[in-house]
């Protein structure tokens, strides 16, 4: 945001000091002290730019740092035989991404001015930066994209081919994700909150998706979804009579890393979205500002995690009669995802309550995942798709007109939450936005992974499934492993526990020890 330096008229100024100096003098005087307001007002205007930059770039920093976290959750949820290729994804999709976004990604999201459905200036970064945006805003950019493409890789591991990645993370990051950011966070986007003419938006209030539920999560589940639609579950994940069998990932450890890092990430995920931090709320005083906002928004953002957590800590103890370190850890995420579109615009009360269905979804959408016979590893499309959408909704029953009012500036009488005495049109918006974002990315994902499978590019062979894609396409085993439980590996290729003995062991001298 542009922020307006001071001026200063040398002929005001000198018609102040004509009483106590002649003319030449006052003018002479008035001069000066302009010249030296003028300098100041720059400097702190400067100091302004420097100061929102920095908060971005840092913000955009923590959003980059969470495709460890996906790297590490995704490594732990999966067998051991297939640490390398699930870690190797997740670098493809920061590299790949990396260069999509920069050719065509930003253009197509934030490439003003533009039409409601999509941008169409800076391919490559051309002509940029703008007065509208720097460098650090498509860094910043640049990380949401990655962190959808990373949420589909998570749906379709342990039996993808290595250059379906490389083609669905280029697509997504390139063209499908950067469309539905153009549509809600652009200003010239159909169903932006923010649109220029806020006497076009949608409903008289526009989507409000702050930071991404359906933006990022949504587009990146629902793509997911198709993708293991298509590819179908993997060998062994259901028997011959349709029952669910547990594939077990191999390490919680690194599940639980996983989850602590995105944790941290969502601190510039969700705070990070306000861009700036240096701006003053009308005649609050000094101690309130968009500062006081983006510490609300990392509260909003906590509770919700904390309470999808003890949800469903307490849920599945009921359920399956123990405690699960990975079910709370997913719980806790889909808490995350789903706070993400109203974290700036709710009560923290109102984020418990947010956490709370949001565990429930995820549960409800597992058990309903079972049934149909659906295999997602990493629950992708279930924490990512279902609680992203429950998100938007949330956001239309409790998003609160001060709130609103403050993010959203500009139009006094903007529809707010329903339960909140806001009326039903924001929480129409946020309706549309859910169908528009399943009917988008069912029509431009579903396609692609199918003509992948035609071609005969996106799974892989039975044989290479079960003895794991480390060994077949990756060169060896990420580690020694012990897979005694996985029924798809053949004992030739399993790593066994070596269990203490009794038995004494010749030292480098030929004596027992």
């Amino acid at each position: 945001m542009a922020s307006a330096a001071a001026t200063c008229s040398a002929t005001d100024l000198a018609s102040l000091l004509s009483s106590t100096q002649n003319s030449t003098q006052a003018a002479a005087t008035a001069a000066y002290l302009c010249s030296q307001l003028s300098s100041i007002s720059s400097q702190l205007c400067d100091t302004n730019y420097a100061i929102n930059n920095t908060y971005l770039l840092f913000s955009a920093y923590l959003v980059f740092a969470m495709q460890l976290g996906f790297a590490m959750l995704c490594a732990g949820s999966v067998r051991a035989k297939n640490t390398m290729n699930i870690m190797l994804t997740n670098v493809l999709d920061a590299a790949a991404g990396g260069l999509s976004y920069y050719l065509f990604g930003y253009a197509f999201a934030f490439g003003a001015p533009s039409n409601g459905f999509i941008g169409k200036h800076f391919f490559g970064l051309h002509d940029f930066p703008s007065p509208q945006a720097d460098y650090s805003f498509f860094l910043y950019q640049w990380a949401f994209a990655i962190a959808a493409a990373g949420i589909t890789s998570g749906s379709i591991a342990e039996r993808t081919q290595f250059v379906a990645y490389l083609v669905y993370s280029s697509f997504l990051t390139g063209f499908v994700y950067p469309i539905v950011s153009h549509w809600v966070w652009s200003a010239d986007g159909w169903a932006s909150a923010t649109r220029t003419d806020t006497n076009d938006l949608l409903f008289g209030s526009g989507v409000i998706d702050f930071a991404g539920s359906g933006v990022v999560h949504m587009v990146g589940g629902v793509a997911g979804l198709w993708g293991a639609l298509v590819e179908g579950p993997r060998i062994g994940r259901f028997d011959r009579g349709g029952r669910s069998v547990v594939l077990r990932g191999h390490s919680a450890s690194l599940v639980v890393l996983g989850t602590f890092l995105l944790w941290f990430g969502w601190y510039g995920f969700n705070p990070g979205s306000f861009l700036t931090i240096v701006r003053a709320y009308g005649e609050s005083g000094n101690y309130y500002g968009q500062w006081s906002a983006i510490g609300r928004t990392a509260v909003t953002t906590t509770l919700a995690g904390c309470t999808a957590a003890l949800t469903t800590l307490f849920s599945k103890r009921l359920m399956v009669g123990h405690w699960t370190v990975t079910d709370v850890c997913n719980g806790l995420l889909g808490g995350f995802a789903a706070i993400t579109s109203g974290c700036s615009v709710v009560e923290p009360w109102a984020a418990i309550v947010c956490g709370f269905v949001a565990a429930w979804v995820l549960i409800g959408c597992n058990k309903l995942a079972e049934k149909l016979k659906y295999d997602d590893p990493l629950e992708a499309a279930q924490l990512h798709g279902g609680c992203g959408a429950w998100g938007l909704l949330f956001t239309g029953l409790f998003a609160t007109k001060h709130f609103v009012n403050e993010v959203y500036p500009g139009k006094p009488d903007r529809p707010y939450g329903l339960f909140m005495g806001g009326g039903g049109k924001l929480l129409a918006a946020q309706v549309v936005q859910i169908l528009v974002i399943v009917g988008w990315v069912t029509a431009t994902m579903a396609p692609l992974f199918y003509g992948l499978h035609k071609l005969q590019l996106l799974r892989i062979s039975g044989e290479d499934e079960v003895a794991g894609m480390d060994m077949t396409r990756h060169g060896g085993f990420a580690y020694a492993y012990h897979d005694e439980d996985d029924p798809t590996v053949k004992p030739d290729f399993m790593m066994r526990r070596i269990e203490p003995t009794n038995e004494s062991t010749p030292n480098s001298q030929g004596n027992n020890v």
